[in-house]
């Protein structure tokens, strides 16, 4: 029965009818226009094509647009290092100049129209790029790189002139990377390194500078996209095409901003359906780091809630800092998949492992108690009075000799174990030079993941720079946290798509019959009352109490007759958002005098307040359960989203909300319960019986499908309380407010 709201369906009339009309923009998937059964019911694309983008970083000819060889120019160290970079990937370069008939040596081209062939990548280095950009469509060059600034970064004339720009591009086949780029897509990547890549995506070139450095700690990187502006390509073209890429282990991405909401998710979904980590650091947590990205890129970086639950809805691991960018992203590249979910820690002190223990448990990581089999074999190489139960501590004196692989070895043996941990606070030659040397040769042998944290701030040492930078097998860290923060991501990557389905195979295309009743409610800009509110909920099957609407007392007193004593009266009207709060609701009237008497204190009252009430209702009085709220909301950049929390009247102190972007299915509504920190109020607490879950996960997936048909005439909805009641007994919304778009 979940989920029956969210079928698959093959075309949308309503949308195909209004683009036809002129109402709607035509839908593209990147480029191309879109099919009915491209879309889903809001009109939002269900798929979307991985650029081809092997000639942007293998071209044959790449051409310089303002080459300049001349001492002191800015743009003379730009040009030698392209002309490096072309003679690296095997291109033919063509200086661009109108002066100068030869920069370094090589022959100069006056003009775009006098190149001598086709161009693969045209780096456009003048200070107006337009005229450029357009002899280059006109040209049929394959892709622009633009360098400049002074675009959407610095306010409304740029963002106009950027605007020119991708004007410019998307009328024509060329494909275009910036503004306001760097150049380190042509950097030198070493060759030497064996292994899969980690490929990477920045918005700001500079922010990329600590993992492109990893190369020099033995991690292979195999591309560099700095995204820049983004006016055309964005880093979910780059996201999609990194995932195809059959040496690429994971994609590491700084993002000030999203260009497009649905394009990101769509990327997303195609790296998590092929198992490819993406790991991103998200500008925007704080209102002040939104605005100076913002002044950066001149995108929207989006309300942080939303951005969040989108990325963990499609499996992106979302992280703070440079640091722990490079250190997830190269563990996720590297490691083999998890044979199990247990972590094992392992040190020579008791402090060490206790410590580490801690904050591993504190991050969500599994640490079983090993089966006492396990810890009397520990036993044989570890003295009897150190704990090997996990942590498990050697006491120091056994990693010198042939006991330390033997406990290694009978660690990972044990399968409940996947990752072992081994923290080494310091050297202590000679023995932590053997320790790293047994570890490197276990890692060899096993396909469990070993990871050593080298806390050493000298970092020169033989042991660490040699023996375990040395070795593809062994994941190394400098820091605790960034550690736990590594492995916790590689275990919930893997769950997370070992189970992984996309929610866009089962988006509904079709706007169902629920959809016609609801949109005859629609009233454009308006805010519904609770009335029509709770008519929609009907529309979509989503239960109500019984209830009528009446203008005078004496039809109260009829309407509570058959409603059922006791009742619940309330005034109803399109411009009353916190009745309670006005004295404007009435509980558990019993007699008809109380009715009679609430109808006129009501209606006194609304008088007074010059409110206007298109009545007052009279509802059946529901019993007690777990008040919840389920609402929907609209995102700038994803459209439609829907949240679910702990309700009431203290929903605005209590904070404790989830959200999604849709489409989404079942999984992802009881996840959104799971994320709540009441969650146990749920589950019964104090003798209270566990709540309908399956009831309130059916109502969020019915909401969604509103959310989805209504998209562009409902703006918000919010049904609060919605009363769970007991396993087995539904729930039902006792209050509704929708506002009209």
């Amino acid at each position: 029965m979940l989920g029956s709201t969210y079928g698959t369906f093959t075309s949308d009339p309503r949308r195909a009818r209004a683009v036809a009309c002129g109402n709607l923009p035509a839908a593209t998937v990147h480029g191309r226009a879109a099919t009915p059964g491209d879309l889903d019911v809001s009109g939002r694309p269900l798929y979307a094509d991985a650029p081809d983008l092997d000639r942007f970083f293998r071209p044959e000819t790449v051409a310089v647009i303002g080459a300049s060889d001349a001492e002191g120019r800015p743009h003379t160290g730009i040009t030698r290092k392209l002309v490096d970079w072309a003679g690296r990937v095997g291109a033919r370069l063509y200086p661009v100049h109108p002066t100068r008939p030869a920069v370094f040596g090589i022959p100069c081209a006056r003009s775009v129209a006098d190149l001598p062939g086709p161009v693969d990548v045209a780096v456009v280095l003048v200070r107006d790029p337009l005229p450029v950009v357009e002899e280059l469509a006109e040209a049929k060059a394959r892709f622009a790189v633009v360098f400049a600034s002074g675009f959407a970064e610095t306010g409304a004339a740029g963002a106009a002139a950027q605007a020119r720009l991708a004007a410019a591009v998307s009328r024509s086949g060329l494909r275009l990377l910036g503004p306001n780029t760097n150049l380190n897509a042509f950097e030198e990547f070493r060759e030497d390194l064996q292994g899969p890549a980690i490929a990477l995506i920045t918005q700001s070139g500079h922010q990329g500078r600590p993992l492109f450095t990893l190369q020099e700690l033995g991690i292979r990187l195999s591309h560099w996209a700095p995204t820049g502006n983004e006016a055309d390509l964005e880093t979910a073209d780059f996201v999609s095409y990194f995932a195809e890429q059959p040496d690429v282990g994971a994609i590491a991405a700084y993002v000030e901003g999203l260009k497009d909401g649905r394009a990101f998710l769509l990327a997303a979904d195609r790296a998590a359906r092929r198992g490819v980590p993406v790991v991103a650091v998200k500008v925007g947590r704080t209102e002040t780091g939104a605005r100076t990205a913002a002044s950066h890129t001149g995108k929207l970086t989006g309300a942080d809630t939303v951005v969040d639950a989108a990325m963990r809805q499609f499996g992106v691991i979302r992280v703070d800092g440079l640091d722990e960018l490079q250190d997830t992203a190269a563990l996720l590249a590297r490691a083999r998949p998890p044979r199990a979910d247990g972590v094992a820690v392992y040190s020579i002190s008791g402090g060490t492992g206790a410590h580490f223990a801690d904050l591993a448990t504190a991050a969500g990581l599994s640490l079983p108690t090993l089966a006492e089999p396990k810890q009397t074999e520990l036993h044989q190489w570890i003295p009897h009075y150190l704990n090997v139960s996990n942590p498990i501590d050697n006491g120091g004196h056994p990693v010198g000799d042939w006991r330390g692989r033997k406990i290694i070895d009978a660690i990972l043996a044990d399968p409940a174990i996947g990752v072992l941990i081994c923290p080494i606070t310091g050297p202590f030659p000679p023995m932590s030079d053997r320790l790293a040397e047994d570890l490197v040769a276990a890692a060899e042998e096993t396909d469990k993941l070993i990871c050593v944290v080298w806390g050493s701030p000298v970092g020169t040492e033989e042991a660490y720079r040699s023996t375990l930078l040395g070795s593809s097998r062994v994941a190394t860290f400098r820091t605790f946290a960034n550690c736990v923060t590594a492995v916790r991501a590689y275990v919930d990557h893997h769950r997370f798509t070992t189970a992984y389905r996309s929610p866009f195979d089962e988006a509904p295309r079709t706007a169902s019959p629920s959809s016609r009743k609801a949109e005859a409610l629609m009233r454009p800009g308006q805010l519904l009352s609770e009335h029509a509110g709770k008519q929609l909920l009907r529309a979509y099957g989503i239960r109500v109490p019984r209830e009528q609407l009446v203008t005078s007392a004496a039809g109260a007193v009829r309407a509570a007759g058959q409603v059922g004593y006791p009742v619940v009266m309330k005034a109803s009207g399109a411009r009353i958002a916190h009745k309670t709060e006005l004295g404007l609701v009435r509980i558990g009237l019993t007699s008809a005098s109380q009715v009679r008497d609430a109808y006129r204190d009501l209606t006194d009252i609304a008088r007074y307040e010059d409110i206007d009430l298109d009545g007052v209702l009279v509802c059946q009085m529901v019993e007690r359960g777990v008040e919840m709220v389920v609402g929907v909301s609209q995102d700038p950049l994803f459209g439609p989203t829907v949240t679910v929390g702990l309700g009431g009247v203290l929903v605005e102190v209590l904070h404790d909300t989830s959200v999604r972007v849709p489409p989404f299915g079942e999984d992802q509504a009881r996840a959104m319960l799971d994320e709540l920190r009441g969650r146990a109020l749920l589950d019964g607490v104090r003798g209270a019986p566990p709540s309908d879950l399956d009831a309130l996960v059916e109502v969020v997936l019915r909401v969604q499908r509103m959310a989805l048909e209504l998209e562009g005439q409902l703006a918000e909805l919010d049904i609060n309380p919605l009363m769970v009641l007991g396993r087995g007994q539904g729930a039902v919304a006792l209050d509704a407010l929708a506002r009209c778009g």
